[in-house]
């Protein structure tokens, strides 16, 4: 950690906390709130709407795979990543994975989480959403970390990039 993000974790306590720690739990993929500030990022399927808040950015593709297999193969694809920590996966639900992405210098944590459901007839449809959990701009990193990861994902299984809106 560097000396900025031990300072700065005097007023915001996530940013003096290492790898997954000092985070807010998860938030509900199904029934999630986005809040109107834009410092998050939603990829989802075609028609998925959020609870409350701006609709998916990006509009992610069915996929040919089931849903554990979708979510492990995105997991490979978040091991690749620099400064992305593992969060354990909720109880009962393994199609379900989480991570904390920090920033370099800061230590910033940011929320990433993802969910695989199944579609009708076989595969998988994804949800990803990145939200940053301080402040209330982000230069555009969720999003570009959520296109970046489906890409990945993408180049992974051999199939079409995710369209944005």
């Amino acid at each position: 950690m560097t000396p900025f993000a031990w300072l700065l974790g005097l007023l915001l306590p996530a940013c003096a906390a290492s790898g997954a720690n000092g985070v807010p739990p998860p938030p509900d993929l199904l029934h999630l709130a986005r809040p109107g500030t834009p410092n998050t990022s939603l990829a989802a399927p075609a028609g998925f709407m959020p609870d409350s808040g701006p609709a998916p950015d990006i509009t992610t593709h069915p996929y040919a795979v089931p849903p554990a297999e979708l979510i492990a193969d995105l997991k490979g694809v978040a091991d690749q990543q620099i400064r992305v920590y593992a969060r354990p996966s909720p109880a009962g639900q393994p199609d379900r994975t989480d991570w904390v992405a920090r920033s370099r210098v800061f230590n910033f944590p940011d929320l990433v989480s993802a969910q695989a459901l199944p579609r009708p007839g076989g595969g998988a449809l994804l949800i990803l959403y990145s939200a940053s959990v301080y402040g209330e701009g982000d230069f555009r990193v969720n999003r570009g970390r959520v296109k970046t990861w489906l890409a990945a994902l993408d180049r992974a299984l051999g199939t079409t990039n995710a369209a944005d809106r």
